[in-house]
């Protein structure tokens, strides 16, 4: 059964921070269950969110949830393992709104860390607003 592969020894790595104002919105509320909080990205291209667990896992489904206006268009989630080059795992196209979206992953490769690459923005500018961020599957021992 798929259950949450985020955990205390999840580690995560983001392309930039708002005025690099981490307090306020560094990457770690992608991961507090507080609707309240976010990780808001700085402005251009091909922002991203390196995801690395602590053990191989089977990935099944990717959640996100943006704000509107500043959502990812074109996306792609990559995985490896640990020394390992990302491979393209799944190409996907959220809907620029606020509820939380769903991305299933059939026929997941065994990782260790994942890349999710958000090719281009809804905002003008390329920045991103991520208030959740989840991935589920299987923990592989």
């Amino acid at each position: 059964m798929a259950a949450s592969l985020i955990c205390n020894q999840t580690q995560s790595r983001v392309s930039s921070v708002l005025n690099r104002d981490v307090k306020q919105f560094g990457k770690k509320f992608m991961f507090d269950s507080n609707e309240e909080t976010c990780w808001n990205s700085d402005q251009g291209e091909s922002q991203w969110v390196i995801v690395e667990f602590p053990q191989t896992v089977k990935v099944s489904e990717l959640r996100l949830q943006f704000q509107g206006g500043f959502s990812g268009k074109s996306c792609r989630l990559e995985g490896g393992v640990k020394e390992e080059d990302f491979k393209p795992i799944l190409d996907f196209y959220p809907e620029d709104n606020n509820c939380l979206q769903s991305f299933p992953i059939q026929d997941a490769p065994l990782v260790q860390r994942l890349k999710i690459v958000f090719e281009n923005s809804a905002d003008f500018f390329g920045r991103i607003i991520v208030y959740t961020l989840d991935i589920l599957g299987e923990k592989i021992l």
